[in-house]
């Protein structure tokens, strides 16, 4: 099995922009989650193989996620972060069941890590 390997994480302020990446080897249809201490791991995007985007709602009109069909690889996006954002965040190659749900993935990456101050 693949392990997908998250980028671009970083420490930023209320307001500001940041961009992750998601890299496979092959074309998958992929999800991005994430995850703070103690809580659960929680939907944040879902881009399928026909590159039909889904969304959180509260990350809707924030967050774009979109494919880079070159080099094998799902960004996402974030734009006007708030301090809510903050944390781990982690892609998984999506399998079956509800995009929504972190269950119905495989091949998580390690995770990278958005800190957001105010």
């Amino acid at each position: 099995q693949e392990q997908l390997v998250e980028s671009g994480g970083g420490l930023v302020q209320a307001g500001d922009s940041l961009r992750l990446s998601c890299a496979a080897s092959r074309r998958y249809p992929v999800g991005w989650f994430r995850q703070s201490p103690g809580k659960e791991r929680v939907f944040v995007a879902f881009i399928s193989w026909t590159d039909d985007p889904v969304y959180e709602d509260s990350v809707q009109g924030r967050f774009t996620i979109s494919r880079d069909n070159l080099k094998n690889t799902v960004m996402l996006q974030l734009d006007s972060v708030k301090v809510e954002d903050t944390a781990v965040y982690h892609c998984g190659r999506y399998v079956r069941g509800s995009v929504r749900s972190p269950f119905g993935y495989e091949s998580w990456g390690q995770g990278t890590q958005v800190t957001v101050s105010s």
